[in-house]
Protein backbone atom coordinates (compact mmCIF):
# COMPACT_ATOMS: atom_id res chain seq x y z
CA UNK A 1 0.00 0.00 0.00
CA UNK A 2 1.36 3.40 -1.01
CA UNK A 3 3.75 3.82 1.89
CA UNK A 4 7.22 4.65 -0.02
CA UNK A 5 7.06 6.97 -2.92
CA UNK A 6 10.63 7.30 -4.29
CA UNK A 7 10.62 9.51 -7.63
CA UNK A 8 10.46 12.73 -7.50
CA UNK A 9 10.76 14.06 -11.12
CA UNK A 10 8.97 16.95 -12.22
CA UNK A 11 5.71 16.38 -14.25
CA UNK A 12 6.89 15.34 -17.60
CA UNK A 13 5.62 17.88 -20.95
CA UNK A 14 5.88 15.76 -22.84
CA UNK A 15 3.66 12.12 -23.21
CA UNK A 16 6.05 9.17 -23.09
CA UNK A 17 5.61 6.76 -25.85
CA UNK A 18 2.57 4.65 -24.93
CA UNK A 19 3.61 0.76 -23.67
CA UNK A 20 1.12 -2.58 -23.53
CA UNK A 21 -1.31 -1.03 -21.10
CA UNK A 22 -2.36 -4.68 -19.23
CA UNK A 23 -0.53 -6.10 -16.51
CA UNK A 24 -1.32 -9.29 -14.12
CA UNK A 25 -0.84 -9.01 -10.90
CA UNK A 26 2.39 -11.02 -10.82
CA UNK A 27 3.82 -8.85 -13.51
CA UNK A 28 3.84 -5.60 -11.56
CA UNK A 29 6.48 -6.47 -9.17
CA UNK A 30 8.64 -7.17 -12.27
CA UNK A 31 8.29 -4.43 -13.69
CA UNK A 32 11.18 -2.06 -14.97
CA UNK A 33 9.10 0.64 -14.55
CA UNK A 34 8.85 0.18 -10.94
CA UNK A 35 12.09 1.00 -8.78
CA UNK A 36 12.99 -1.40 -6.52
CA UNK A 37 12.57 1.20 -4.02
CA UNK A 38 9.08 1.23 -4.27
CA UNK A 39 8.46 -2.40 -3.55
CA UNK A 40 10.15 -2.27 0.19
CA UNK A 41 7.59 -1.21 2.67
CA UNK A 42 8.21 1.89 4.66
CA UNK A 43 9.27 1.98 8.46
CA UNK A 44 6.93 3.01 10.73
CA UNK A 45 6.29 6.76 11.23
CA UNK A 46 6.75 8.58 14.10
CA UNK A 47 3.95 9.00 16.54
CA UNK A 48 0.89 11.08 15.26
CA UNK A 49 -2.83 10.91 14.96
CA UNK A 50 -3.94 8.42 12.72
CA UNK A 51 -7.45 7.19 14.01
CA UNK A 52 -7.99 3.73 12.14
CA UNK A 53 -4.91 3.90 10.00
CA UNK A 54 -2.22 2.01 10.07
CA UNK A 55 0.68 2.96 11.67
CA UNK A 56 2.81 3.85 8.74
CA UNK A 57 0.28 6.84 8.19
CA UNK A 58 -1.05 9.92 9.78
CA UNK A 59 -3.63 11.88 9.92
CA UNK A 60 -2.77 15.48 11.11
CA UNK A 61 -6.16 17.47 9.52
CA UNK A 62 -8.45 14.43 11.07
CA UNK A 63 -10.33 13.65 7.66
CA UNK A 64 -9.63 9.44 8.01
CA UNK A 65 -7.55 9.80 5.52
CA UNK A 66 -3.44 9.49 4.82
CA UNK A 67 -1.87 12.73 4.97
CA UNK A 68 0.77 12.99 2.30
CA UNK A 69 4.15 12.87 3.67
CA UNK A 70 5.40 15.52 5.27
CA UNK A 71 9.26 14.82 3.29
CA UNK A 72 9.14 15.54 -0.23
CA UNK A 73 11.48 13.30 -0.77
CA UNK A 74 8.85 10.75 -0.06
CA UNK A 75 6.32 11.88 -2.56
CA UNK A 76 5.68 9.71 -5.88
CA UNK A 77 6.08 10.83 -9.68
CA UNK A 78 6.40 8.20 -11.99
CA UNK A 79 6.05 8.65 -15.47
CA UNK A 80 3.75 5.48 -15.71
CA UNK A 81 0.71 5.31 -13.66
CA UNK A 82 -0.79 1.75 -13.05
CA UNK A 83 -4.58 2.06 -12.78
CA UNK A 84 -6.34 -0.82 -11.66
CA UNK A 85 -10.59 -1.60 -11.60
CA UNK A 86 -12.66 -3.70 -9.06
CA UNK A 87 -11.81 -7.56 -9.20
CA UNK A 88 -14.68 -8.76 -12.15
CA UNK A 89 -15.48 -11.95 -13.41
CA UNK A 90 -13.85 -11.00 -16.63
CA UNK A 91 -10.89 -8.55 -16.59
CA UNK A 92 -10.13 -8.55 -19.87
CA UNK A 93 -13.53 -7.57 -20.79
CA UNK A 94 -13.19 -4.28 -18.49
CA UNK A 95 -9.68 -3.38 -19.65
CA UNK A 96 -11.19 -3.00 -23.16
CA UNK A 97 -14.36 -1.00 -21.57
CA UNK A 98 -11.73 1.14 -19.55
CA UNK A 99 -9.37 1.95 -22.45
CA UNK A 100 -10.86 5.12 -23.78
CA UNK A 101 -10.74 6.58 -20.24
CA UNK A 102 -7.45 5.05 -19.93
CA UNK A 103 -6.18 7.52 -23.28
CA UNK A 104 -7.99 10.63 -21.66
CA UNK A 105 -6.01 10.60 -18.51
CA UNK A 106 -2.50 9.87 -20.41
CA UNK A 107 -3.36 12.82 -22.62
CA UNK A 108 -4.26 15.32 -19.32
CA UNK A 109 -1.54 13.67 -17.42
CA UNK A 110 1.18 13.27 -19.97
CA UNK A 111 1.87 9.61 -18.62
CA UNK A 112 1.53 6.34 -19.70
CA UNK A 113 -1.39 4.70 -18.09
CA UNK A 114 -1.32 0.84 -17.53
CA UNK A 115 -4.21 -1.19 -16.42
CA UNK A 116 -3.71 -3.63 -13.98
CA UNK A 117 -6.76 -6.40 -13.72
CA UNK A 118 -6.67 -7.42 -10.02
CA UNK A 119 -7.37 -10.82 -8.81
CA UNK A 120 -8.94 -10.16 -5.34
CA UNK A 121 -9.45 -7.32 -3.24
CA UNK A 122 -6.47 -8.17 -1.08
CA UNK A 123 -4.46 -8.14 -3.63
CA UNK A 124 -5.53 -4.96 -5.17
CA UNK A 125 -4.86 -3.33 -1.83
CA UNK A 126 -1.67 -5.37 -1.21
CA UNK A 127 -0.65 -3.59 -4.64
CA UNK A 128 -1.60 -0.02 -3.40
CA UNK A 129 0.09 -0.42 -0.15
CA UNK A 130 3.46 -1.65 -1.55
CA UNK A 131 3.58 0.98 -3.93
CA UNK A 132 2.78 -1.06 -7.30
CA UNK A 133 -0.65 1.04 -7.61
CA UNK A 134 -1.01 4.33 -8.33
CA UNK A 135 -4.91 5.12 -9.10
CA UNK A 136 -8.02 2.47 -8.77
CA UNK A 137 -11.09 1.89 -8.22
CA UNK A 138 -12.00 -0.09 -4.83
CA UNK A 139 -15.61 -1.42 -4.36
CA UNK A 140 -17.49 -0.37 -1.82
CA UNK A 141 -17.05 -2.73 0.83
CA UNK A 142 -12.98 -3.04 0.96
CA UNK A 143 -13.01 0.94 0.05
CA UNK A 144 -12.27 1.37 4.34
CA UNK A 145 -9.24 -1.58 3.88
CA UNK A 146 -7.69 0.49 0.93
CA UNK A 147 -8.01 3.28 3.29
CA UNK A 148 -6.95 1.92 6.11
CA UNK A 149 -4.29 -0.34 5.18
CA UNK A 150 -3.10 0.94 1.68
CA UNK A 151 -2.97 4.67 2.11
CA UNK A 152 -5.94 5.33 -1.24
CA UNK A 153 -7.63 8.49 -1.04
CA UNK A 154 -10.89 8.77 -2.34
CA UNK A 155 -11.95 11.49 -4.60
CA UNK A 156 -14.58 10.73 -6.93
CA UNK A 157 -17.41 7.83 -7.92
CA UNK A 158 -19.21 7.53 -11.02
CA UNK A 159 -23.01 9.71 -11.10
CA UNK A 160 -25.42 11.10 -13.32
CA UNK A 161 -24.83 15.01 -14.27
CA UNK A 162 -27.25 16.14 -11.19
CA UNK A 163 -24.72 14.37 -9.11
CA UNK A 164 -27.10 11.70 -8.02
CA UNK A 165 -25.18 8.23 -7.72
CA UNK A 166 -25.38 5.06 -5.58
CA UNK A 167 -26.13 1.57 -5.54
CA UNK A 168 -28.75 -0.71 -3.63
CA UNK A 169 -29.01 -4.62 -2.05
CA UNK A 170 -31.39 -6.26 -3.84
CA UNK A 171 -32.10 -9.51 -2.76
CA UNK A 172 -32.57 -12.17 -5.53
CA UNK A 173 -34.48 -15.37 -5.73
CA UNK A 174 -35.50 -17.82 -8.26
CA UNK A 175 -39.05 -16.91 -9.33
CA UNK A 176 -40.11 -20.60 -8.93
CA UNK A 177 -38.19 -20.73 -5.83
CA UNK A 178 -41.37 -20.52 -3.18
CA UNK A 179 -39.81 -17.72 -1.22
CA UNK A 180 -42.05 -14.57 -1.44
CA UNK A 181 -40.32 -12.58 1.36
CA UNK A 182 -36.77 -12.34 3.81
CA UNK A 183 -38.58 -14.85 5.95
CA UNK A 184 -38.86 -17.41 4.21
CA UNK A 185 -35.09 -17.81 4.09
CA UNK A 186 -35.21 -19.70 7.23
CA UNK A 187 -33.81 -22.94 6.97
CA UNK A 188 -32.62 -22.17 3.21
CA UNK A 189 -28.65 -22.18 1.67
CA UNK A 190 -28.02 -18.33 0.69
CA UNK A 191 -24.85 -17.38 -1.26
CA UNK A 192 -22.81 -14.27 0.14
CA UNK A 193 -20.81 -12.83 -2.35
CA UNK A 194 -17.01 -12.62 -0.16
CA UNK A 195 -16.25 -11.55 3.16
CA UNK A 196 -15.65 -7.63 3.28
CA UNK A 197 -18.41 -7.04 0.62
CA UNK A 198 -20.69 -4.42 1.77
CA UNK A 199 -23.82 -5.02 -0.27
CA UNK A 200 -22.67 -9.44 -0.44
CA UNK A 201 -22.20 -10.07 3.10
CA UNK A 202 -21.57 -7.19 5.58
CA UNK A 203 -25.10 -5.34 4.55
CA UNK A 204 -27.16 -8.43 4.69
CA UNK A 205 -25.83 -9.14 8.11
CA UNK A 206 -25.85 -6.09 9.29
CA UNK A 207 -30.10 -5.63 8.19
CA UNK A 208 -31.59 -8.69 8.07
CA UNK A 209 -31.86 -9.17 12.09
CA UNK A 210 -33.98 -6.19 11.97
CA UNK A 211 -36.50 -7.86 10.17
CA UNK A 212 -36.29 -11.05 11.40
CA UNK A 213 -33.58 -13.25 9.91
CA UNK A 214 -30.36 -13.72 11.22
CA UNK A 215 -27.47 -15.13 8.67
CA UNK A 216 -25.88 -18.24 9.74
CA UNK A 217 -28.59 -19.24 12.19
CA UNK A 218 -31.36 -18.91 10.43
CA UNK A 219 -30.02 -19.50 6.93
CA UNK A 220 -26.68 -20.85 5.75
CA UNK A 221 -24.22 -18.87 4.37
CA UNK A 222 -22.21 -20.04 1.12
CA UNK A 223 -19.62 -17.63 -0.06
CA UNK A 224 -20.11 -17.49 -4.12
CA UNK A 225 -16.51 -15.09 -4.34
CA UNK A 226 -18.59 -12.58 -6.51
CA UNK A 227 -21.97 -10.66 -7.34
CA UNK A 228 -21.96 -12.58 -10.89
CA UNK A 229 -21.56 -16.27 -9.41
CA UNK A 230 -24.05 -14.89 -6.77
CA UNK A 231 -26.62 -14.42 -9.35
CA UNK A 232 -25.65 -16.84 -11.78
CA UNK A 233 -26.22 -19.59 -8.95
CA UNK A 234 -29.83 -18.36 -8.20
CA UNK A 235 -30.43 -18.58 -11.69
CA UNK A 236 -29.25 -22.55 -11.95
CA UNK A 237 -30.29 -22.78 -8.41
CA UNK A 238 -27.58 -23.82 -6.96
CA UNK A 239 -28.51 -21.38 -4.05
CA UNK A 240 -31.67 -20.61 -2.78
CA UNK A 241 -31.27 -16.44 -2.52
CA UNK A 242 -28.14 -14.95 -2.97
CA UNK A 243 -27.89 -10.37 -1.90
CA UNK A 244 -26.23 -8.94 -4.86
CA UNK A 245 -25.24 -5.17 -5.77
CA UNK A 246 -27.92 -4.16 -7.75
CA UNK A 247 -25.22 -1.93 -10.63
CA UNK A 248 -23.72 -5.63 -11.17
CA UNK A 249 -26.86 -7.29 -11.66
CA UNK A 250 -28.13 -4.76 -14.21
CA UNK A 251 -25.02 -4.87 -16.32
CA UNK A 252 -24.76 -8.46 -16.13
CA UNK A 253 -28.93 -8.10 -17.40
CA UNK A 254 -27.68 -5.84 -20.10
CA UNK A 255 -25.26 -8.62 -21.14
CA UNK A 256 -27.86 -11.04 -21.63
CA UNK A 257 -25.83 -13.24 -19.13
CA UNK A 258 -29.40 -14.05 -17.70
CA UNK A 259 -32.64 -14.20 -18.39
CA UNK A 260 -34.51 -11.24 -15.81
CA UNK A 261 -37.77 -13.37 -16.16
CA UNK A 262 -36.10 -16.49 -14.34
CA UNK A 263 -35.51 -14.30 -10.82
CA UNK A 264 -37.29 -11.91 -8.35
CA UNK A 265 -36.61 -9.44 -5.81
CA UNK A 266 -37.95 -9.64 -2.06
CA UNK A 267 -36.25 -6.90 -0.68
CA UNK A 268 -34.18 -4.00 -1.66
CA UNK A 269 -32.32 -1.02 0.44
CA UNK A 270 -32.17 2.96 0.05
CA UNK A 271 -28.94 3.02 -1.88
CA UNK A 272 -25.58 2.47 -1.13
CA UNK A 273 -22.16 4.63 -2.37
CA UNK A 274 -20.40 2.84 -5.53
CA UNK A 275 -16.57 1.77 -6.90
CA UNK A 276 -14.84 4.55 -4.74
CA UNK A 277 -12.31 6.17 -6.92
CA UNK A 278 -8.78 6.16 -5.52
CA UNK A 279 -5.27 7.60 -5.54
CA UNK A 280 -2.27 6.79 -3.60
CA UNK A 281 -1.77 9.02 -0.18
CA UNK A 282 1.85 9.78 -1.66
CA UNK A 283 1.43 11.42 -5.37
CA UNK A 284 2.78 14.43 -5.95
CA UNK A 285 0.65 17.14 -5.01
CA UNK A 286 0.79 18.16 -8.81
CA UNK A 287 -0.04 15.03 -10.18
CA UNK A 288 -2.89 14.78 -7.78
CA UNK A 289 -4.38 17.30 -9.29
CA UNK A 290 -3.53 16.36 -13.05
CA UNK A 291 -5.62 12.90 -11.83
CA UNK A 292 -8.38 14.79 -10.72
CA UNK A 293 -8.57 16.54 -14.00
CA UNK A 294 -8.98 13.75 -15.93
CA UNK A 295 -11.81 11.97 -14.19
CA UNK A 296 -13.86 14.69 -13.55
CA UNK A 297 -13.16 15.97 -17.46
CA UNK A 298 -14.03 12.88 -18.84
CA UNK A 299 -16.93 12.65 -20.67
CA UNK A 300 -19.14 8.82 -20.61
CA UNK A 301 -21.61 9.88 -23.17
CA UNK A 302 -20.44 7.70 -26.70
CA UNK A 303 -17.79 5.49 -25.16
CA UNK A 304 -17.52 1.78 -23.91
CA UNK A 305 -17.45 2.92 -20.71
CA UNK A 306 -20.73 4.53 -20.55
CA UNK A 307 -22.50 2.12 -22.68
CA UNK A 308 -21.37 0.18 -19.89
CA UNK A 309 -22.34 2.23 -16.99
CA UNK A 310 -25.69 2.71 -18.29
CA UNK A 311 -27.12 6.34 -16.50
CA UNK A 312 -23.70 7.72 -15.31
CA UNK A 313 -22.78 10.42 -17.32
CA UNK A 314 -19.79 11.74 -15.09
CA UNK A 315 -17.04 11.12 -12.17
CA UNK A 316 -18.71 13.01 -9.50
CA UNK A 317 -16.23 14.64 -6.65
CA UNK A 318 -17.17 13.29 -2.77
CA UNK A 319 -14.99 12.53 0.21
CA UNK A 320 -14.37 9.49 2.51
CA UNK A 321 -15.02 10.97 5.74
CA UNK A 322 -18.68 11.62 4.93
CA UNK A 323 -20.00 9.56 1.84
CA UNK A 324 -18.96 6.29 3.31
CA UNK A 325 -19.94 6.86 6.77
CA UNK A 326 -23.07 4.34 6.50
CA UNK A 327 -21.21 1.73 4.97
CA UNK A 328 -18.34 2.34 8.43
CA UNK A 329 -21.54 1.86 9.99
CA UNK A 330 -22.40 -1.37 8.55
CA UNK A 331 -19.33 -2.53 9.41
CA UNK A 332 -18.94 -1.63 12.72
CA UNK A 333 -22.11 -3.41 13.20
CA UNK A 334 -19.89 -6.41 12.09
CA UNK A 335 -17.21 -5.59 14.19
CA UNK A 336 -15.25 -5.47 11.22
CA UNK A 337 -11.07 -4.66 12.04
CA UNK A 338 -9.46 -3.33 8.90
CA UNK A 339 -6.54 -5.85 9.58
CA UNK A 340 -5.16 -7.58 6.23
CA UNK A 341 -6.30 -10.84 7.88
CA UNK A 342 -10.09 -9.89 7.80
CA UNK A 343 -9.14 -8.61 4.46
CA UNK A 344 -8.19 -11.70 3.67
Amino acid sequence: MQTDPVVTSPVSDAAPARASRRLPLAALAASSLLPLSMLVAAPALADCPRGDLDAIFCDEDGDMVADLPADESQWANPDTLIFAYTPVEDPAIYSDIWQPFIDHLEEVTERNVRFFAVQSNSAQVEAMRSGRLHIAGFSTGPTPFAVNLAGAVPFALMGSDDGQFGYTLQLYTHVDSGIDDIEDLKGKRVAHTSPTSNSGNLAPRALFPELGIVPDEDYEVVYSGSHDQSMLGVVARDYDAAPVASEVVERMAARGLYDEEDVKIIFETDAFPTTSYTHAHNLHPDLVEKIKEAFFSFDFVGTALGDEFEGVEKFVPINYQQHWQVIRTIQAANDVRYTRENLE
